[in-house]
Parts: structure tokens; C-alpha cells; sequence
């Protein structure tokens, strides 16, 4: 399990990295190194993924360096933490409260 705690210290100490592949997605979504910085520092973890390789990981919903609502998949190597991506939720995948998953249809 992932500890929020642990990726603000990350936050804090400069060692949140990100991947070619996330930094060219936020560019996309219009979301800043400090809007990914601000939602871990003052977001809580509403999803574990324990079993993701090479290291754990979870979304985070928080906000914004605007205050807007944001979700950030980071992981956990134990030393630093990958940003995976970050995005603005949406009520197709996520309840009114923008946390809880919806139920998929079958």
C-alpha cells in the first residue's frame, strides 16, 4: 500500500519524475509540473494499484495549483515516485463526487 504521506515527502524533496510519454500527456491536458506537485500535497490516494510492475502505484484525486479537481497516477519505487499520467476526471467514468469508479455496465 502506497502512503500519501510518503509521496508528499517525494514532492517535497524534488524526486517526482515523470516519463516522456507523461510529461507529452499533461502538455496535452494543460496540466503543470505544479498542478501534479499541489494535487499530491494536498490530495488523498482513492485507488491502489498494488499489482502494477515495476513498482505500485495509486491515483491520487486532488487539486489544482488553480484549484481545480485532478487525478495523478503516481508510483512508488521506495526512493522517488513516477508520475504515470494526470488528467481531469470525468462523470462518464467517475460518481459525482469525481473519487468513486463507477460500476461498469455489462
Amino acid at each position: 500500500m502506497i502512503d500519501i504521506n510518503k509521496l508528499r515527502e517525494y514532492a517535497n524533496q524534488h524526486k517526482l519524475f515523470m516519463s516522456q510519454h507523461a510529461s507529452n500527456r499533461c502538455e496535452q491536458r494543460r496540466i503543470t509540473k505544479e498542478d501534479i506537485k499541489n494535487c499530491i500535497l494536498t490530495g488523498e490516494i482513492i485507488e491502489q494499484y498494488s499489482g502494477d510492475f515495476p513498482w505500485p502505484s495509486c491515483l491520487i484525486f486532488g487539486y489544482s495549483a488553480d484549484n481545480k479537481i485532478i487525478h495523478v497516477v503516481a508510483s512508488d519505487s521506495g526512493e522517488a515516485s513516477k508520475i504515470i499520467t494526470a488528467y481531469v476526471p470525468d462523470t462518464e467514468t467517475f460518481e459525482s463526487d469525481l473519487k468513486t469508479r463507477k460500476e461498469k455496465k455489462s
